[in-house]
């Protein structure tokens, strides 16, 4: 009779497998919960420690950890010292395991964030040693030993031995899942016991949420994973409310809207489309925030993604309804706002909670051909303010007007201009090779804002992502009514552009530091 190895942190159907399993013939061994749970249902199993001789030891820290077991789990039937030495030895053979790991990442999700997760002794406790040894071992030896670790395959086992046994193509795709699966929780305590943020071998965990209906292009296939389970509201983990799947392209301009909204404490939208901001405002209302966003470029936020930092109303719900739209996302919607916008069928609507600032260093990856980029997130705004033009210095609504317009610049792709008007983009260039490109394109978006805005008022104020080199940008800037520009200076020709200011009766700010976005 076949004997399979039952050892299981989570119970799920594992009753109902152990009786088929019985009913098909086989012998069980577990350890001590899943033999509990057995017994208690009137399953007969043997516990590990009849087959060994030993018994559990250090508070279940060992069990499985034997030749009696491994031995049984490695040797290869077709080889005849192997056979030769189990008999002498006594040792059964294993031709199936069945388990599955500790719930170390239930675990670190529970722990509070001012905790230091690497001491909590419950964390230690819940790094499983002997699973994964079990595991390892029958993936190992997958065409004489079927390996499970998921308890979604425990019907396709069942289904298989009752047409007979089961395939080899099927066990080895059970053996590499079982490595995938040990990678993947070994990934999850390394970068949770590392300290270093650049370490000489790094893992990253990543579980697949789902399959995605193509990536960038219609020929490219694609899938969303997820990286960390600190629970932070980010985009990937936000409810979606209406609406069909989300694309690749959705949540890469989503995740753009999502961080740039949150640089604001007033109620403020963005609108992104090719994962730059097309438009951006901060005013008193979500209404009007989203009207003035939309003033900026209402040409290019035709097919965008709207992001908001307040619950999203009725009225707001109206103004969007006019517009095509592919996502909107924010904190939540009103009941009247939902009943609006549902109405427009293909629209994804997604909800999440406002994040918490990340205030300790977390890093980020990017792809390039056989290599990863790694560094540190951009959590950071400005380092230290200095006035680099004497002949004036900023007055109250071009401080207010450059404080926005620098955090805008932070999320549009170099070369940035930002132009704005109080706390409203009127124009913005991103993505060139020349900054004075980007200047000229942001000047001409400037011909469609008309909302809410008195010229007469309000400054016009520049703000850009890295250092002016030559006095062209200044130049073209007063030409188009720039009253105060910021940037984050440090060009060894600063001088040259500051003089040009100065001639120009331009105010300077730097902010010391740059924010490129490649």
């Amino acid at each position: 009779m076949p004997t399979v190895l039952l050892s299981v942190s989570d119970k799920t159907d594992v009753v109902d497998f152990a009786k088929e399993l019985k009913y098909l013939g086989w012998n069980i061994i577990s350890s001590g919960g899943t033999a509990k749970i057995l017994k208690e249902n009137f399953i007969q199993c043997r516990e590990i420690s009849e087959i060994t001789g030993f018994p559990e030891i250090l508070d279940g820290r060992v069990k499985t950890l034997n030749p009696k077991i491994h031995g049984g789990i490695l040797a290869i039937r077709s080889n005849s010292d192997h056979n030769k030495q189990l008999n002498c030895h006594g040792i059964e053979t294993i031709d199936m395991v069945v388990v599955n790991l500790y719930p170390f990442e239930a675990t670190i999700k529970k722990i509070p964030k001012s905790e230091d997760k690497r001491i909590n002794q419950d964390v230690i406790e819940n790094i499983d040693i002997g699973g994964v040894a079990l595991l390892r071992a029958a993936a190992k030896n997958y065409k004489d030993v079927v390996v499970v670790c998921d308890v979604n395959d425990y019907k396709i086992i069942i289904e298989n031995l009752k047409s007979g046994s089961v395939p080899e193509r099927l066990k080895l795709d059970l053996a590499a899942k079982v490595f995938r699966h040990t990678a993947y929780y070994d990934s999850l305590i390394s970068n949770y016991l590392t300290y270093e943020k650049f370490p000489t071998q790094m893992t990253i965990p990543l579980k697949k949420l789902s399959k995605l209906r193509y990536g960038e292009n219609y020929h490219q296939d694609a899938a969303l994973y997820f990286n960390g389970i600190e629970g932070k509201p980010v985009v990937i983990s936000a409810k979606q409310l209406h609406g069909k799947e989300l694309s690749y392209n959705n949540y890469l301009d989503l995740e753009a809207a999502w961080c740039l909204v949150h640089e604001f404490d007033n109620p403020a939208c963005v609108i992104i489309k090719h994962n730059n901001p097309c438009g951006c405002a901060e005013d008193a209302t979500i209404k009007d925030a989203y009207l003035k966003a939309l003033a900026c470029d209402p040409v290019s936020a035709f097919g965008g993604i709207i992001a908001f930092n307040k619950l999203v109303e009725e009225n707001t719900a109206v103004e969007i309804s006019k517009l095509f739209v592919e996502c909107v996302i924010g904190p939540g919607y009103s009941k009247e706002a939902l009943d609006v916008l549902v109405q427009k069928k293909n629209i994804r609507l997604l909800v999440q909670e406002i994040p918490y600032g990340e205030k300790k260093k977390s890093v980020e990856f990017r792809t390039i051909s056989h290599g990863m980029l790694v560094q540190d997130r951009d959590n950071e705004l400005l380092s230290e303010i200095k006035f680099m033009t004497s002949r004036r210095q900023p007055n109250k609504t071009e401080c207010e007007a450059l404080n926005f317009a620098w955090k805008v610049s932070k999320y549009v792709k170099s070369n940035a201009i930002v132009l704005a008007r109080r706390t409203q983009t009127v124009g913005i260039g991103a993505g060139q090779m020349s900054r004075v490109d980007s200047l000229k394109i942001a000047a001409e978006k400037m011909k469609y804002v008309k909302h809410g805005l008195d010229e007469g008022l309000f400054s016009l104020v520049l703000a850009s992502d890295a250092f002016f080199p030559f006095p062209d940008i200044v130049e073209q800037a007063a030409k188009i009514g720039v009253t105060a520009i910021m940037q984050p200076g440090g060009s060894v020709k600063d001088n040259e552009s500051i003089k040009a200011a100065e001639k120009l009766n331009i105010t300077m700010i730097a902010t010391s530091m740059r924010h490129f976005r490649h």
